[in-house]
């Protein structure tokens, strides 16, 4: 067991964006599925699965290459398990140029920067994806 289930998640995906794999198969949870399905829902991944019996269930998620790049370029975990970065809405970090997203948790589950400043939410940052 990981101290940072999140942190895991993502490190997997890099490795294996890096190593040209074509599926990831990770331990399954409410939040990496949500975080998971933002991904998929802004063109990160291509699909994501759940897998496996009740006991234990898994998340298969297939990687996304156009033309052999891979579609997450780079992946930052921004609040950590020890450094906790928690934004109102008046200090939410921005996106230079648009790119990429920042995801958030708040009290609403888990948002993009621009759906937080729609609702007027701010909580803790999650991650950044290029």
């Amino acid at each position: 067991m990981t101290s940072d289930p999140i942190a895991d998640l993502l490190t997997r995906l890099r490795n294996a964006y890096l190593a040209k794999k074509k599926l990831v198969v990770v331990p399954h949870s409410r939040l990496k599925e949500a975080l998971l399905k933002l991904m998929l829902k802004h063109g990160f991944v291509s699909e994501v699965k759940l897998t496996g019996k009740k006991p234990k269930v898994n998340l298969e998620v297939v990687l996304k290459y156009d033309h052999k790049r891979p579609g997450l370029k780079t992946i930052k975990r921004i609040s950590r398990p020890g450094a906790r970065i928690y934004a109102s809405t008046d200090r939410l970090p921005y996106l230079r140029r648009g790119l990429g997203i920042i995801i958030l948790s708040t009290p609403k589950g888990l948002l993009t920067l621009p759906e937080a400043l729609k609702q007027n939410l701010g909580g803790e940052v999650v991650c950044r994806l290029t």
